[in-house]
């Protein structure tokens, strides 16, 4: 069974900005699915959907097979959504937070669960403080909790970790693995990539809108994943444009004193040797020369066109 079910999905804005064109795609029950993109590929809007905030100009979406647009109250109280923005009532704290927000999502105040929340995303010691004195690390760690208030059986997190130090997103991580664990669903959008591939079983990629990958991620990283050639030379590379262009059917990333050129989804002896050999005539002979495979980040910069900047 899919926790999520999307199909045909389209919103466009005034304007004639197209936010979604016909994205469908399936988030199995028990996942923990990256939902990736660059900015604006049209991730918030998709959440905002599934969080009844923005209505879609087309599609469908199922919850646990019920219809998300028709049973609105059944999926709401199964569905828990972090957004991006931080917005909480400023004269109320943490704990009071989470008991108003189990009405909200018509379930009786579980006291034990509340405060086992404050604890594991270490509110307990602000507990009683009004959100206008906490930071925004310990606000988007209540937005987590609020999600987790009503024991939902699918989240989706919109950049939780965002403003969050290092060693409270590992906490933050541990604890989402032993929810999903225990069968929560969970839907991740994120712009550190290498969260998302330690982290989560299936990956699906958007870009301006459309749906440009959709997979596992074991499948995703050994039979997308290009080799890439890396060439290491003493000084610093800098490529004019007749340098580009010669070797722009390897698609070059240039780094510092490197060179990155990609070989294929297969490394075999004849692809190495046709491209060293180019990269060689261009450029010279170079110091040390490595093989390396593409990880999540150069596969997402390869299939987005690294225009976010990344």
């Amino acid at each position: 069974m899919n926790a999520l079910e999307i199909q045909g999905l389209s919103k466009s804005y005034s304007g004639g900005k197209q936010a979604l064109t016909d994205v469908s795609l399936n988030v199995p029950e028990g996942s923990f699915f990256a939902l990736l993109g660059p900015n604006g590929a049209g991730k918030s809007t998709l959440i905002n959907i599934l969080a009844d905030i923005v209505r879609p100009g087309g599609g469908r979406i199922q919850l646990l097979g019920h219809d998300l647009f028709q049973e609105r109250g059944w999926c709401k109280r199964r569905l828990g959504v972090v957004p991006q923005e931080v917005a909480f009532d400023p004269f109320f704290n943490p704990r009071e937070i989470l008991r108003f927000s189990s009405g909200m999502y018509g379930v009786a105040v579980d006291e034990a669960w509340i405060e086992a929340l404050l604890e594991r995303l270490e509110l307990k010691p602000h507990a009683e403080k009004n959100t206008r004195q906490l930071s925004g690390g310990m606000r988007r760690r209540l937005l987590v909790a609020q999600a987790l208030v009503h024991r939902p059986r699918v989240v989706v997190l919109d950049e939780p970790t965002a403003g969050v130090d290092v060693e409270l997103r590992k906490r933050l991580w541990t604890f989402m693995r032993e929810l999903n664990a225990a069968g929560t669903t969970i839907l991740l959008t994120t712009h550190y990539l290498e969260e998302a591939e330690e982290l989560c079983d299936q990956v699906a990629i958007i870009d301006q809108g459309t749906l440009l990958m959709h997979r596992p991620m074991k499948e995703l990283l050994d039979d997308v994943a290009s080799h890439v050639l890396r060439l290491h030379y003493a000084d610093t590379i800098t490529l004019d444009a007749p340098q580009t262009a010669a070797l722009a059917c390897w698609r070059p990333r240039v780094q510092g004193r490197s060179i990155d050129l990609c070989l294929s989804t297969k490394l075999d002896a004849s692809n190495f040797h046709q491209v060293y050999t180019a990269a060689t005539a261009v450029l010279g002979a170079p110091k040390e020369v490595t093989t390396v495979q593409e990880d999540l980040e150069d596969i997402f910069l390869r299939l987005t066109g690294d225009h976010d900047g990344r």
